[in-house]
């Protein structure tokens, strides 16, 4: 008799558990505690990405019924009590049919949004904007052509010097900056081990592989912060690696442009593993390591 109410105890922690997530079931732009849904689209490929992520939730859920009102169904008509002479029947054709035709028409009716979804991704539309992304141990620099040629690093903040509102792990020193309602061209490579950029908010993931260029796109809809993370296991930082992507309106970018231009002019790019180490010990106990370097 004890069982029912602490079936009922542990029924209302739960209820409290998630109930004291409020509104953090999902976010726009990053993560957050007790977050138990995808992170709001800010591009129209992830709101694709949510839509058919809800659909193949409502396919499993009832998949999962259905199964589970048979094993029901089974456990109390069948048991050894009430079915004492049970049938020796092996083989009922039109059953076997049946479960030959649904699983295929479940996968075909599940593979029709997939592949439209998966061509929507990779077919990448006249751009607006092309930014080089590449992967080192352990940050990432940013280049774009298309707006001069400039190219900054991007490293990771170390926690004793973040602002109020900036999260942990996620903020970085520079950020990608571009024009919302653009459509971005990013150009993904690693310059010493596989990488991979990962903006959840987007709908993107990409490996970046030295000695191969990868291709994605975006196009933001919503102004704000954006963060992402390496998500290829890259050697013992690649836990502090962020992405962080600021969407602002298009003149704002045209003044981030222009100051751009100056601020890395006559700078090169860190090479890979030149700040490693350095990176690292930053990361967990001091200030940010400097991001560019005088040409020789």
């Amino acid at each position: 008799m004890k069982f029912f109410p602490r079936l009922t105890a542990i029924a209302a922690a739960t209820a409290a558990v998630l109930g004291s997530a409020g509104a953090a079931f999902a976010a726009l732009g990053h993560p957050v505690p007790w977050q138990m849904d995808l992170q709001d689209a800010a591009t129209p490929v992830m709101a694709d990405i949510s839509s058919f992520h809800t659909f193949l939730l409502w396919v499993i859920a009832a998949i999962s019924v259905f199964v589970l009102a048979l094993l029901v169904i089974v456990i109390v008509r069948f048991n050894a009590r009430s079915n004492p002479s049970p049938s020796r029947t092996t083989h009922n054709t039109p059953i076997e049919i049946i479960w030959t035709i649904v699983p295929v028409v479940i996968l075909a009716v599940i593979a029709v949004p997939s592949f439209r979804l998966l061509f929507l991704e990779l077919d990448v539309p006249k751009p607006d904007l092309t930014i080089k992304a590449t992967g080192k141990q352990w940050f990432w620099s940013y280049s774009y052509p298309d707006n001069g040629n400039f190219e900054f690093d991007s490293l990771m903040v170390a926690e004793s010097d973040l602002k109020p509102g900036q999260p942990r792990l996620l903020t970085a020193d520079n950020e990608m900056v571009v024009p919302v309602n653009k459509v971005v061209h990013v150009l993904v490579t690693g310059a010493d081990v596989i990488h991979s950029f990962t903006v959840p908010s987007f709908g993107i993931r990409i490996d970046a592989i030295p000695g191969r260029v990868n291709e994605t796109w975006f196009k933001a809809t919503v102004e704000g912060m954006f963060y992402g993370q390496c998500s290829e296991l890259c050697g013992k930082d690649h836990s502090f690696m962020p992405i962080a992507v600021r969407v602002v309106k298009e003149s704002d970018f045209s003044a981030w442009v222009e100051g751009a231009k100056k601020k890395y002019a006559g700078v090169e790019s860190v090479p890979p593993n030149t700040l490693a180490a350095a990176t690292s010990l930053s990361a967990t106990t001091g200030p940010a390591v400097t991001t560019a370097l005088p040409r020789q």
